[in-house]
């Protein structure tokens, strides 16, 4: 009787909705999105809001230091040119009539 007990026991693990669907009575609505690791990889994940992509944050910590001051010099916000109108104007619309038809 002991040994007809033990096999009744089913072992319910966390990877078995990677073999079969998710067993719920509701169904929460969860939408296909790409997942971007800060090494460049990518996977389809299922998520509950509807995004198109998730890109991961790098940890600067961790990369060389050519590297990590590049990130920063990309986080600051880019300067304005100033244009200075200092160009002298000498031109003289008079002398390319004659090549005007008329």
């Amino acid at each position: 009787m002991l040994l007809k007990n033990l096999i009744q026991i089913r072992f319910i693990s966390s990877n078995s909705a990677t073999v079969t669907r998710p067993h719920r009575k509701v169904a929460v609505r969860m939408y296909p999105t790409v997942l971007v690791r800060p090494d460049g990889s990518s996977i389809t994940i299922r998520y509950h809001q509807p995004r198109q992509i998730i890109q991961l944050p790098v940890n600067i910590w961790l990369l060389s230091e050519a590297e990590r001051k590049q990130r920063l010099e990309q986080r600051k916000p880019k300067q304005k040119v100033k244009y200075v109108d200092d160009i002298e104007d000498n031109f003289d619309s008079n002398k390319y009539l004659s090549y005007l038809k008329k």
